[in-house]
């Protein structure tokens, strides 16, 4: 091969925007890591059901390493809404494929006043792992009914939204515990805890 031909065979491919063999001096892009997809059953939440969908909807929307899906069959859900006449308590997650989470959603928040989107959401956000913050102000979805019955958000903050991607972040190939620890969402007064002790 003479020389043109060698200049020619290296020029044209560059001009195309194609290789010849010639290794890349730039690593390749690291791949994103997997969503996270955890499959939730309804079935026996009743009037909940509408709670829910807007409740999965707003986490749905405000994160990116997890999406919640209903479940094929119930048999096959990571976790349960299931509609109880006492207060709502959920499993404490991060709760992975193949866990088995409860969220129990319960009638006495209701007939307290709290909006029942609220709850969903709020109960939701166990799953994903974050813990109950009372003191909040309303705009945080996980101060619960410490913002008392007139708060109706049922939005996660952009810090909760931070911490369930954080919570998420290795993807669905990573090897994950689920925890098993319950949170009971109820708020006793403290006049009201002392004079029970007596």
């Amino acid at each position: 091969m003479n020389k043109r031909t060698v200049a020619m065979a290296v020029l044209i491919p560059a001009l195309l925007g194609t290789t010849c063999g010639v290794a890349s001096a730039q690593p390749a892009p690291k791949a994103a890591s997997s969503v996270v997809t955890l499959t939730y059953d309804a079935s026996r939440a009743g009037q909940w059901a509408s709670a829910i969908t807007q409740g999965v909807q707003n986490w749905n929307d405000a994160v990116h390493n997890v999406q919640l899906v209903p479940a094929t069959s119930a048999g096959s859900a990571d976790y349960v809404y299931v509609a109880t006449s006492g207060w709502p308590e959920t499993t404490l997650g991060p709760i992975f494929p193949g866990g088995s989470g409860e969220v129990e959603l319960g009638q006495e928040a209701v007939d307290e006043g709290y909006d029942v989107t609220r709850i969903a959401a709020h109960e939701t956000g166990h799953i994903l792992g974050l813990p109950d913050d009372y003191s909040g102000p309303c705009s945080e979805l996980m101060s619960g009914h410490g913002p008392g019955t007139s708060c109706t958000n049922a939005l996660p903050s952009a810090a909760e939204a931070a911490q369930v991607d954080e919570n998420y972040a290795d993807g669905s190939d990573a090897v994950h515990p689920n925890h098993h620890q319950t949170v009971v969402d109820v708020w006793t007064a403290p006049t009201l805890a002392a004079s029970a002790a007596r």
